[in-house]
């Protein structure tokens, strides 16, 4: 079974990821990955923090001459903002600066501190803070690159910028080559113009900015996923995946929440069949039927919440003291929607890779080739 976990503080001494199941055989491109972590640091509005960082990926393990070897694949990115909070982050003996004992209102800071027992709410949003994704789109990357083979692209973009949406209508190749180069993810530059001031009027207050993002995945083939158990359904896992990442807030797949205000004649997809291919004349149900790719594409949105961290912070209360205070205020962005596009897509990425393999197997490319080859074949007499 493909699976991963990461590790690492925000201002600890770098991120790690250990990624499982990889099956050998797949080229890896590093050049590829530190590509994806440079998108994740674009966006307009973001903190300072993104010009203190360079991500790049230092593959420890499970690559050999650029290929995956079977083992687990390990990697690592380092803080650059590491030697500003050495002594603070210290593993052995940290110095007690820049304690945190005034929750901020929407982060894991009280939750996470009342959990786990911290009087120091650093201990909290060191590790549940964003910057945690870098190591998923690391992560992501490596699984995409093994899709690739099979011709399975990936499209993301910005939907929306609090309540400016883009107002494009054509989403073809020139439109994800324009909204990757737009600083707030758009292909139309009337709405970029406009979701631009909408964020410079909300940062001039000290407030933050959400939205909502979109993954498009094409080429996926049918039968991703299965019906026969709630955990095995490819919807419920992309939903899980994309609720994992920080400050998501919901999740819909095709049509999603608009499909509950529509008549069944209207939501769903009718089929033809033409050319020796099934087809849909729309895909409303956003490339999943069943908890199972139907072979259109998949279509994924997700909405983000503004960032708890503002400043013009909120009321909140002292750990120790009790008494109301204004929130702590961390360095952070304003708006960042865009990065947020790039991590949705590297975690339905994984989540895909992950049930491409356990349909066509994991042990080596070569194998897989074969039972994806097979498995085609046999479809397309059906």
């Amino acid at each position: 079974m493909l699976r991963y976990f990461t590790a690492g503080e925000t201002h600890g001494k770098c991120l790690t990821a250990i990624i499982e199941g990889m099956p050998s055989g797949v080229f890896i491109d590093v050049q590829k990955i530190n590509e994806a972590l440079h998108d994740r640091q674009q966006g307009y509005a973001r903190g300072g923090r993104m010009k203190i960082e360079t991500d790049k990926a230092e593959i420890l393990s499970g690559i050999r001459n650029g290929y995956t070897i079977g083992s687990p694949i390990s990697l690592r990115i380092e803080n650059r903002d590491w030697v500003n909070w050495e002594k603070i982050m210290d593993s052995q003996n940290a110095v007690s600066e820049k304690t945190v004992t005034a929750p901020r209102p929407g982060h894991a800071d009280l939750t996470g501190g009342l959990k786990y027992n911290h009087r120091d709410l650093r201990n909290v949003l060191e590790r549940a803070s964003a910057r945690e994704t870098a190591a998923r789109v690391a992560v992501g990357s490596i699984i995409k690159q093994m899709l690739e083979q099979f011709d399975i692209k990936f499209y993301s973009r910005c939907v929306s910028i609090g309540p400016v949406f883009d107002e494009s209508k054509i989403f073809d190749d020139e439109f994800y080559k324009r909204a990757k180069n737009s600083p707030v993810g758009f292909g139309s530059e009337k709405s970029e113009k406009e979701a631009i001031a909408f964020i410079d009027n909300a940062k001039a207050k000290g407030e933050s900015v959400g939205g909502i993002v979109e993954v498009r995945i094409c080429n996926v083939p049918i039968g991703l996923g299965s019906y026969a158990q709630y955990d095995r359904k490819l919807d419920a896992n992309i939903a899980f995946s994309a609720m994992s990442v920080q400050a998501i807030k919901g999740v819909e797949i095709g049509d999603g929440f608009e499909a509950a205000k529509k008549l069944g004649s209207s939501v769903h997809d009718e089929i033809y069949y033409s050319n020796g291919k099934y087809s849909r004349g729309t895909n409303n149900a956003g490339g999943i039927e069943g908890g199972m790719s139907n072979g259109e594409p998949i279509i994924v949105r997700a909405a983000m919440k503004p960032i708890p961290t503002l400043y013009t912070p909120l009321n909140t209360v002292d750990i120790n003291t009790k008494e109301t205070k204004k929130a702590s205020v961390e360095r952070s962005d304003t708006c960042a929607v865009y990065a947020c596009s790039v991590v949705l897509e590297a975690v339905v990425g994984f989540e895909i890779g992950k049930a491409f393999l356990e349909k066509f197997g994991n042990d080596t490319l070569v194998d897989i080739k074969n039972a994806y080859n097979s498995y085609i074949e046999r479809i397309s007499q059906y």
